[in-house]
């Protein structure tokens, strides 16, 4: 199924950074019990190809689809394909990235700021763009700044997504969200406290349930 189509219903990508070797079954346990549909790992992180794969089996009977972030070099994304990844989000608009992605047919949704840069992305094969730091630009009103001339242009709101303003980027236009540290807490992970990390998930996916009804 294409992604974006498999997350209308829970338009959210939870960002793993650091995430301990290991721990790949309490996380997919986590995100099913939550709703979660969609979890990247970056590529920034220690044995992030084997935890890619890890996780990728961890998540099988859950129907959870994993995917690779921060995905900067060719090396990152020669890695995260041979991992398993079954998409690609990167944190800025590298044109040979969004290309060889799109051109194998795996998801790519490429990072950018500026209305040119967003357009530049799509242009190239994006499936979605990713808008980041979305929050420091204005947040959702920057996002329903863009929505009015780029209104065939999925969107991603990433950088401060929160339980309280979840709601508001869906409202604003945002097709989907991506969230990491406020909830997947690299601290919590270490700890192995998935309660925790169980408990903010919970709240944020009930601010996006809501807000799509």
């Amino acid at each position: 199924m294409e992604l974006l189509e498999f997350l209308k219903d829970m338009p959210v990508i939870g960002i793993l950074r650091d995430i301990p070797r290991g721990s790949e079954e309490l996380c997919a346990q986590t995100a099913a019990k939550c709703g979660l549909k969609a979890i990247e790992v970056t590529m920034n992180t220690d044995n992030a190809a084997e935890i890619i794969t890890a996780l990728k089996a961890a998540c099988k009977p859950y129907g959870i689809t994993v995917g690779a972030g921060t995905v900067r070099h060719d090396s990152d994304l020669e890695r995260a394909m041979h991992a398993g990844a079954n998409f690609i989000v990167t944190p800025n608009t590298r044109s040979n990235i969004i290309r060889t992605a799109a051109g194998s047919k795996t998801p790519i949704i490429p990072g950018a700021l500026t209305p040119t840069e967003v357009q530049k992305a799509y242009d190239l094969g994006a499936t979605a763009v990713k808008i980041f730091p979305v929050d420091c630009v204005g947040g959702p009103k920057y996002i329903k700044a863009l929505r009015g001339p780029f209104r065939d242009i999925p969107l991603l709101a990433c950088s401060g997504v929160n339980a309280e303003n979840a709601g508001e980027y869906i409202k604003a236009g945002a097709n989907l969200l991506a969230f990491g540290g406020s909830i997947f807490s690299a601290k919590l992970m270490k700890e192995g406290n998935w309660e925790e990390i169980g408990k903010r998930l919970t709240e944020l996916l009930d601010a996006v349930r809501a807000a799509l009804k």
